[in-house]
């Protein structure tokens, strides 16, 4: 019998052949990926979930493992002397959480690169304990000038807290590949 699953070479969104299993079930193999470039729907709005609940030993380790000292973040009776009354998650785990969070439906195996981030805001703090809700919507795709293949897409990421409080707000640019060739033939 013959495998109905077609070896392919890794590339975007594709599964190398060796990380198959052996004795996998007959039949079409689909594997998760992210959107390409020409499947965002530019002014739809993608939710991410299940949210994040972040707690202290995410903000401490996050904190540390990017060499910043930042009391507010770590020492917890000089946090209850300032304006808020205790310690704050850092500020680029925030944002890190939630572009992060929208990886797994939009970008992974269809990323080529991060381009940068332009505006990016933190209106309101976000506590140890609160869950971070992400959301994204796409501002803009056009096609690359110099990647054929490949799309320049705009991107505005949103993290509310449990209570719908906007925590982060960021623009992002990033270069995405388009549908491949092929699986537009077969669609």
């Amino acid at each position: 019998m013959t495998d109905p699953t077609p070896d392919v070479a890794p590339g975007p969104a594709r599964e190398p052949t060796a990380a198959r299993e052996p004795d996998a079930a007959p039949g079409p193999r689909i594997v998760q990926r992210g959107l390409y470039a020409d499947e965002l729907q530019i002014g739809a709005t993608y939710a991410h979930r299940p949210g994040r609940t972040i707690g202290e030993a995410d903000n401490v380790l996050f904190s540390t493992l990017t060499m910043n000292p930042q009391a507010l973040h770590l020492d917890a009776a000089w946090s209850e002397t300032t304006e808020f009354g205790e310690r704050l998650v850092n500020s680029m785990l925030t944002l890190a959480t939630v572009v992060g969070a929208s990886v797994a439906q939009l970008t992974q195996g269809t990323l080529v690169a991060n381009l940068g981030f332009g505006a990016i805001s933190f209106p309101h703090p976000l506590r140890h304990g609160d869950t971070l809700y992400s959301e994204t919507a796409v501002t803009g795709v056009r096609a690359s000038r110099s990647r054929p293949g490949q799309s320049v897409v705009s991107l505005a990421h949103t993290g509310r807290n449990q209570h719908g409080d906007v925590v982060v707000r960021a623009e992002r640019t990033t270069l995405m590949h388009d549908t491949p060739v092929s699986d537009q033939e077969h669609s």
